[in-house]
């Protein structure tokens, strides 16, 4: 017989008091050494990219098992644990919330330095990671943070957030290099959140057809293709109006994709100027000139850590958290700690399944 059970996660505001984050660097570390001793790099970021595992082990470092809080905490807690011991670890944690977010490029390009690694190819991963969940995904939630964690052989995980400012939800999205072999085919390991059904979402593997769509409207003469483009009426979009479509922006992008011969949907979102609102507009133009749909699935699958205030219950795989729960009781005891340090940990781990 089958059993589901439910979680809500708020979403929390407010700073990890100074004692608590001192702690989660102390654990962190001694956690994330202890996989690696027990397990290796790839299982640690392999870890990492899975939402469940991700959640717990922020409980097991103090914070509160259904906060979203638990991404920002976490990712800074091993930032500070990971990188100064990175040589020895063989791992780097690039990144961070917000202002911290927009230093990941020179950050990869000195990990690249130092290992050896191609630093535009991670800088290229970084970039285009942030776009698909930022613009070709729109779910509603902004990005406000970015942590790309790779390892001294070029594998990597990302995992960013996103807040949506009128839900007060937010939602987290994970990445790994081993998992997908399309930026644009489905490529998560996980997304975190409130399933929406339906929405734009060009990441989806069926949306192919319109993401080639768009770019053959690139491939047009600019000129052409706005003439084109204003005789367009779109009354069979009933969620749609005329002035969604910013003729201005939408000209600058296509005259800049023809310039630059741009034949992939990739390129396109990397080009200068290219945000959620024109893909929007370039996605209305290609529905109603070549009829490609404009909708699909919402890739939040796991709603386990979802964020927000109102959020609604849902199930959580209990096989998958079981394993989580042995990864994380096995490493904590292994772990260079105290007693006293294991003993909260496993208790918080411990309260966290119960409510599951």
């Amino acid at each position: 017989m089958s059993r589901t059970s439910h979680a809500d996660l708020p979403l929390h505001y407010g700073r990890v008091p100074p004692w608590l984050a001192e702690r989660m660097t102390l654990l962190g570390g001694a956690i994330t050494e202890a996989i690696l001793l027990e397990y290796g790099k790839s299982e640690v970021l392999k870890r990492l990219s899975d939402p469940l595992w991700f959640q717990a082990f922020g409980c097991v470092l103090g914070m509160d098992w259904h906060s979203s809080g638990i991404t920002t905490s976490v990712m800074g807690a091993l930032k500070r644990a990971i990188n100064p011991r990175s040589k020895d670890f063989g791992i780097y944690i690039c990144g961070g919330r917000g202002k911290h977010s927009l230093k990941t490029p020179d950050e990869l390009l000195k990990v690249a330095e130092q290992t050896g690694l191609n630093g535009d190819a991670l800088v290229r991963s970084s970039r285009l990671v942030a776009k698909v969940d930022n613009t070709a995904i729109q779910d509603g939630f902004q990005l406000y943070l970015h942590n790309f964690i790779l390892t001294s052989e070029g594998e990597w995980v990302v995992v960013q957030q996103g807040l949506n400012d009128a839900s007060g939800m937010a939602r987290r999205y994970h990445w790994h290099s081993t998992q997908f072999q399309s930026y644009l085919d489905s490529p998560h390991a996980g997304v975190t959140g409130e399933n929406q059904g339906l929405i734009l979402n060009l990441a989806d593997n069926n949306a192919g057809i319109t993401r080639n769509g768009i770019v053959r409207i690139s491939a047009v003469q600019p000129d052409r293709m706005l003439s084109e483009i204003r005789k367009i009426v779109l009354p069979r979009h009933h969620e749609v109006m005329a002035s969604d479509v910013n003729m201005k922006r939408l000209g600058a992008v296509l005259t800049l994709a023809h310039e630059r011969e741009v034949n992939n949907f990739e390129s396109l979102l990397l080009l200068e100027g290219v945000g959620p609102r024109t893909v929007q507009s370039l996605t209305l133009v290609s529905e109603v000139i070549y009829g490609t749909p404009s909708r699909f699935t919402d890739p939040a699958r796991f709603s386990f850590a979802h964020g927000g205030k109102d959020g609604h219950p849902f199930p959580v795989p209990l096989k998958v958290y079981d394993e989580t729960i042995e990864v994380l009781k096995t490493s904590v005891e292994k772990a260079k700690i105290g007693a006293t340090d294991k003993q909260m940990a496993i208790r918080q781990l411990s309260v966290m399944a119960q409510h599951i």
